[in-house]
Formats: C-alpha cells, structure tokens, sequence
C-alpha cells in the first residue's frame, strides 16, 4: 500500500444520544467534546476529541449516537456501521452509559487493506462512500461496512477508513487528552495478530485473553485514564 502509513485513526464511544456521551466525555476525561456533525449516510451524528500525539499524530475520538431526526440512507434490510442497531450492545450501552465499542484503522488504500483481510479469511464487508458537512466543506471519506453491519471478533477487528483530501484532525482543537497507547485482547489472538500485522498495525499489540477487549491508554487534564470496551 502506497502513501502514509497505516494506524489508529480513531476510537468508537456508542451512546444513546450525544447528549449524555458530552457529559461522559467531561467526566471521564475531564474535556468537553468539539463538535462533529450528522452522517445522512447512516442516520447518525457525533462529536469529536483530538487525541493527536507523539506515538498516535492523526487520532481522535468519536462519541458516536443514532439521530433521532434522520433517516439512513441505507438500503432496506442493511444495518448501521458498528454494530448500532444490535439491541444487546444498546441495551448495554442504556445500563452502563456511553463506552468504548471499537477502532478505526486509516489506511491508504481502502480496497488493498480489504483484500488483506480477505486472504485471512476475514470479510469486513462493502466499501462504502460516506461524508459529513463541516465550516470548512464536506469531509469524505471511503469505508469498510458490513451488511449487518457487525463490527467482528468483538470490535477488536478495525473497520478500515481511507481518508479523501482532508481529516478531522486538521482542524480539530487540542483538547489536551492524548492517546498513549492502544491495546487489544481476544481468545483468537493468533487470528486478530495476523490481521492487525497484515494491515501493517503493528501500534495496536494483541494479546490473547478470555474475552474481547479493547484498552486505550489516555493521558488527561486530569491525569492518566484507561478506557475500556
């Protein structure tokens, strides 16, 4: 793959609404949340964290809800991105508040990552055109989703992102929470390792563990935090 390296683009916070995702983002990490904007795609909307730092230059957070005042675009039968319309991962997220479900990987040629995949035998679904409205103009990007929309080996699997002429981080604030580390957990390790090294993931360590997990290390105003999915 030609261009800038595949890594960790973002982290995936669900919540019920945008809401009650602002007000833990301002608990957990001690910052308000910068403003995003609505996906007509997928009938969703967000709001963002600069987590931009030395190990991690071009990474954010995305508090991620579904617009009660949208439709998606969508084709009849197929689901969100990221697993939002599973009811056992809302009736989660309604019992514990907004958490950390997934990451997103960047990577410089969306098909070539994708064919990756494939040879593992993993099928991350459908390339999809996706954009949002900003001040600055349309952001666009080009991204892996699966029909049912399912994020795979518990969300440890990054849905794969190419990036068009522009990123959010480029004009996102620092917010003063940087991204430290990124590390992943699953009873598949061997499989998850073999994806992350062919996609050339090699920031994000897996270990093999009981359960899927997620683990961001984050420094913060307010000192060290640790999300977990």
């Amino acid at each position: 793959m030609s261009g800038p390296a595949p890594c960790v683009d973002h982290l995936v916070v669900l919540a019920q609404d945008l809401a009650s995702g602002a007000a833990w983002c301002e608990r957990t990490l001690g910052v308000a949340p910068a403003a995003g904007g609505a996906h007509p795609l997928m009938g969703t909307h967000n709001r963002l964290v600069n987590l931009s730092s030395p190990a991690h230059p071009r990474a954010y957070l995305e508090i991620i809800a579904i617009n009660p005042g949208a439709a998606p675009a969508i084709p009849a039968g197929a689901k969100r991105w990221f697993d939002m319309d599973s009811e056992a991962l809302r009736a989660q997220v309604a019992r514990h508040g907004p958490q950390l479900i997934h990451w997103v990987a960047a990577v410089p040629d969306a098909a070539t990552a994708h064919a990756l995949l494939a040879a593992q035998g993993l099928e991350r679904g459908e390339i999809l055109s996706a954009s949002r409205a900003t001040p600055q103009g349309l952001l666009q990007w080009r991204i892996t989703v699966r029909p049912d929309g399912q994020r795979l080996m518990g969300g440890c699997l990054p849905t794969l992102i190419e990036w068009g002429d522009h990123h959010p981080c480029d004009t996102l604030p620092a917010s003063g929470v940087t991204l430290q580390a990124l590390a992943l957990q699953h009873p598949d390790a061997a499989v998850l390792g073999a994806a992350c090294q062919a996609l050339g993931l090699g920031q994000a360590p897996v270990q093999s563990g009981p359960h899927a997990r997620i683990t961001a290390t984050l420094a913060t105003p307010r000192g060290p935090a640790t999300l977990s999915s």
